[in-house]
């Protein structure tokens, strides 16, 4: 079993930041890549960043440049650096771990950009 806790969301204004945290716990497996995903409402779940396990990142079209994906293996745990964030960026942040044969989602962290 693999154990995903999210931590960090919350309101900010326009051109604020937030910092999310993503811990991962698991017994049998060793955890490869995490990353961070988002839905606002009506729209599709689309990519916020990536990493690899290795340290290699991805970062979606609309976030390159403002955020920021780190990781500590020894802890499991990966971080979102958000800075410059706009009302567009509101959504519900999930973190995806990745591990052989699958992977596992946490249960969602509210982040709203609002005045």
């Amino acid at each position: 079993q693999v154990q995903v806790v999210e931590s960090g969301g919350g309101l900010v204004q326009p051109g604020g930041s937030l910092r999310l945290t993503c811990a991962a716990s698991s017994r049998l497996f060793s955890i490869n890549a995490m990353g961070w995903y988002r839905q606002a409402p009506g729209k599709q779940r689309e990519l916020v960043a990536r990493i690899t396990r290795g340290g290699s990142t991805t970062y979606g079209d609309s976030v390159k440049g403002r955020f920021t994906i780190s990781r500590d293996n020894a802890k499991n745990t990966v971080y979102l650096q958000m800075n410059s964030l706009k009302a567009e960026d509101t959504a519900v942040y999930s973190c995806y771990v990745d591990v052989p044969g699958g992977g596992a989602w946490g249960q969602g962290t509210q982040v709203t950009v609002s005045s």
